[in-house]
């Protein structure tokens, strides 16, 4: 009961929007789900590119955030325009957000790499059961709880994404609506019970180090209204570009160690571990993710140049 009560609590700060963590699902390996971020990341590979990744975060929490997430993106028209679609489920004690996106982007092909602006639009269904929660630790006329939630939530996105084989920038918004919640409301002029804009920065640089390694450190900095700025830092060494080895650290949040693996030139796996720095380590045994990653057409022969994002 004290671990459900945990993660009911964080959910009621949430929805009074002084929670210090980002409502956006979060993924260790977000440099391989970037579509979930950006829009304009859309066939930034060049070729049609397929990704699933599922998250199972402090496993031991009762109602612990769970995410999957299935994307596909391709470039059209000469590789001038991408096309991209997410769908994706996310559950959080008695909460759960499921969604599809669509995303357009137009690429401009420039000296050394190409510059992209992005558009996304979708909408989610967001589901909240308060009314299954035992409030024996709470007041029993807690408005918070008295009714269950059921919203279909339509939003948009945008960003800009530019990259070479070696490098890749990018900043996005991927809701832009502000969208609300919650039936009820608050009588307090600075509480916002919806979901907040926030704000993404990422970018990543890869250093060979000889004819057998590389190195790639890259930064993912996350902002939103009425939290703390987040930064993950990462750094990755790659092995003969097929098995890679790498750390991250969340800002006063978590460390993860990751490892990839690409296992054929379609297919490319990679797992994080992640343990929590706060007192949530006392609860949990840490936090699981599996992404795996398909790319089509490729021809028999053909030899191509690594893809490091």
């Amino acid at each position: 009961m004290k671990k459900y009560i945990i993660i009911i609590s964080v959910l009621v700060s949430l929805f009074t929007n002084k929670l210090q963590a980002q409502q956006e699902a979060m993924y260790s390996q977000y440099m391989f789900n970037t579509l979930a971020i950006n829009p304009a990341y859309a066939g930034s590979r060049n070729v049609t590119s397929a990704t699933a990744l599922y998250r199972n975060q402090w496993v031991g929490i009762q109602g612990a955030p769970e995410t999957l997430t299935l994307s596909i993106d391709a470039p059209i028209n000469s590789k001038k325009v991408g096309l991209g679609l997410q769908v994706f489920n996310d559950r959080i004690g008695v909460t759960s957000t499921t969604g599809a996106f669509g995303s357009y982007a137009y690429r401009l092909r420039l000296n050394k790499g190409t510059l992209a602006f992005g558009l996304q639009a979708g909408a989610s269904q967001y589901r909240a059961d308060f009314q299954s929660v035992s409030l024996n630790t709470f007041p029993s006329n807690d408005v918070a709880f008295s009714e269950n939630i059921n919203k279909v939530l339509v939003n948009f996105g945008a960003g800009i994404y530019y990259n070479t084989d070696r490098f890749y920038m990018g900043l996005s918004s991927p809701q832009i609506l502000n969208n609300k919640l919650s039936n009820f409301t608050v009588q307090n002029n600075n509480v916002f019970t919806g979901q907040a804009l926030h704000i993404f920065f990422a970018t990543g640089y890869v250093f060979p180090l000889g004819d057998v390694l590389a190195l790639k450190p890259s930064v993912l900095i996350k902002g939103v209204k009425g939290a703390p700025i987040e930064a993950d830092l990462n750094a990755t060494l790659w092995i003969n570009d097929v098995i890679a080895f790498g750390l991250q650290y969340r800002t006063e949040a978590d460390m993860a160690a990751m490892i990839e693996l690409q296992a054929s030139p379609q297919i490319r796996i990679g797992y994080s571990y992640d343990r929590s720095l706060t007192k949530l380590v006392q609860y949990n045994s840490g936090s699981h993710e599996i992404m795996l990653r398909y790319e089509f057409g490729f021809k028999k022969g053909k030899i191509l140049s690594p893809r490091y994002f």
